[in-house]
């Protein structure tokens, strides 16, 4: 059986307002105690696997979830255990699961690499969770017109669609060592029947409400940190080898697909964030996955109809704040360091941090921003039959777009070479014939005013060049992505062979652009701090060296033949 559920982190200041909807007459509360078994060496959570025994009121159940979509849907199966045969086991301390339960089950295929004989004498308890349970049955209470075409396709019955609402608190528990434990309180939205979009519809109303947070890690997954002693999982950065698309999708099932893969990035790192994390890594992953999520949408916006305009608005929005708050935290975290290291006098960023506004919780938190969270899974586990009979292959569409994006990168890239090797020559002509012209004694009082043109058409000129070399920026990044989500439907060695000097160039420009940011950071910090005068410097001399290889990995670019 697949389950689908939507799970969220609750903000205290709505907890109480949540309560009150949560806990009403047809609400029932039960008390969950759950043991979570794994190997000493995490087969089964490497795996994607989790496997419990939980006390269900008076029940006792057998759990397996595993695979999945990395979005909302997982495969669970459930069996009901002989509580009799529970209380022995309990009463010897040998609590342990029945994995010949699974044979010729759906979960089967999840367990084909394991020797179950073998996996089960080595299952240990790792963790248990104590929570208290909160359930009410949402159901579909809406008048649609059955007669029309948008009724009968989404809701042919909608006192069908029930959603089964829970509020879970308690607490995860270290199975060798009850001191060491975690606090739980979450609620979560599970489709019991129906269409998929009266969950999230259902979903929306109550994040609207109650501020909630997604979140896609697990219990599971907390009670495996806890075992480790870590409170959050590694950054997730971007993997292609999820995304599943070939030469037969077409428009809106590539459009899709990619909306789902650039989600398996985006989540996981939004969830440690709105949970706490601080980690930059986290930030800097969400970051890159935002961005690559906007250049899908922007390129493949006609794809599907069902893609809305306002995604990539607050997405962009997003996508600024945290990379307001990107360069000062890295600095913080690791710039200040590296130069100290090198002799460098120590400055303090952490007033500087605290003066922003937005915080990366509080921009990833914004109720419009996961509002369009839960749209966007919505719209990658969707599927539109209609829409997807009449469109066309998307591998004919997308050489015509990559053809377009690579020539808008050399276009920029040709104008920003002539900027840079203009830009000297023309400033030192420019003086020189005006002096030339004059006699000696005049020259010679205006070098003063010289001078200050010099510098004003100095910064003028580097303000020029450091735009183009943002727009630059940006055509890589639009070429790179598109290539990357269009590669599985162009299998061969140019794919990768353009991929791979498209991704060069795009890391040495961006590390220029970095330093090129550090170096302002610590400019502006010396007007009150000098010792930054020292970082402002380093990185001064770092763009140089920067640009030289930015200058060699563009050429490349342009000498490497497309794939398309």
């Amino acid at each position: 059986m697949q389950e689908i559920e939507l799970k969220f982190l609750v903000p205290a200041a709505r907890l109480k307002g949540l309560m009150r909807q949560a806990k009403v007459k047809s609400s029932e509360t039960t008390q969950l105690a759950a043991h979570y078994y794994d190997t000493a060496d995490y087969a089964l959570a490497n795996a994607g696997i989790g496997l419990r025994i939980r006390k269900e009121g008076t029940n006792w159940v057998q759990t397996i979830k595993a695979g999945g979509d990395g979005l909302a849907a997982r495969l669970e199966h459930n069996t009901l255990l002989e509580t009799n045969q529970v209380q022995a086991m309990l009463d010897d301390n040998n609590l342990l699961p029945d994995l010949s339960l699974y044979q010729d089950t759906p979960i089967a295929p999840a367990l084909a690499e394991f020797k179950l004989k073998k996996l089960t004498k080595n299952l240990t308890r790792q963790y248990v969770t104590d929570v208290q349970r909160t359930t009410r049955l949402l159901k579909d209470t809406s008048n649609k017109d059955k007669g029309s075409d948008k009724s009968h396709d989404n809701h042919s019955n909608p006192s069908s669609n029930h959603v089964e609402m829970a509020y879970d608190y308690g607490q995860i528990i270290h199975g060798n060592d009850a001191s060491l434990c975690q606090p739980i309180q979450e609620i979560e939205f599970e489709l019991v029947s129906g269409e998929l979009e009266f969950l999230f519809a259902t979903a929306k109303i109550w994040c609207k409400r109650y501020k909630l947070c997604l979140s896609t890690v697990t219990k599971a997954e907390r009670g495996g940190l806890l075992i480790k002693g870590e409170d959050f999982s590694p950054a997730v950065g971007a993997d292609l080898s999820q995304l599943k698309v070939d030469e037969h999708s077409s428009l809106p099932q590539f459009i899709r697909a990619v909306v789902h893969n650039c989600l398996l990035q985006i989540l996981p790192n939004s969830s440690a964030i709105v949970a706490g994390s601080e980690d930059d890594s986290h930030l800097l992953q969400l970051h890159l996955g935002i961005g690559r999520l906007r250049v899908a949408l922007k390129t493949f916006k006609k794809f599907s109809e069902h893609i809305n305009p306002e995604w990539s608005l607050i997405l962009r929005q997003t996508e600024r704040l945290l990379g307001d708050y990107c360069g000062l935290a890295y600095i913080a975290a690791h710039v200040e360091q590296q130069l100290v290291q090198q002799g460098a006098p120590s400055v303090e960023w952490t007033t500087d941090i605290a003066k922003l506004k937005i915080t990366p919780i509080n921009a990833i938190a914004a109720n419009d921003f996961q509002i369009t969270l839960l749209e966007l899974i919505e719209f990658a586990m969707s599927a539109d039959s209609n829409e997807e009979s009449a469109a066309p292959l998307a591998v004919d569409k997308l050489a015509k777009i990559l053809a377009k994006k690579q020539l808008k990168l050399l276009k920029a890239d040709h104008q920003l070479v002539d900027l840079s090797d203009d830009l000297s020559d023309d400033l030192s002509d420019d003086l020189s014939d005006d002096l030339i012209e004059q006699p000696p004694e005049t020259a010679l009082q205006d070098t003063e005013v010289g001078s200050e043109a010099v510098a004003d058409s100095n910064i003028a000129g580097v303000e020029k060049q450091q735009a183009a070399q943002h727009k630059v920026q940006r055509q890589l990044n639009d070429l790179r992505y598109i290539s990357e989500f269009a590669a599985p439907l162009y299998a061969s060695k140019k794919t990768k062979r353009l991929l791979k000097q498209l991704t060069k160039a795009q890391q040495a420009l961006s590390q220029h652009q970095d330093h090129q940011q550090y170096q302002r950071y610590y400019q502006q910090k010396a007007t009150t701090d000098v010792n930054a005068l020292y970082g402002a410097g380093w990185f001064a001399a770092l763009t140089l060296s920067d640009w030289q290889r930015c200058q060699k990995r563009l050429a490349k670019v342009r000498r490497t033949a497309s794939f398309w």
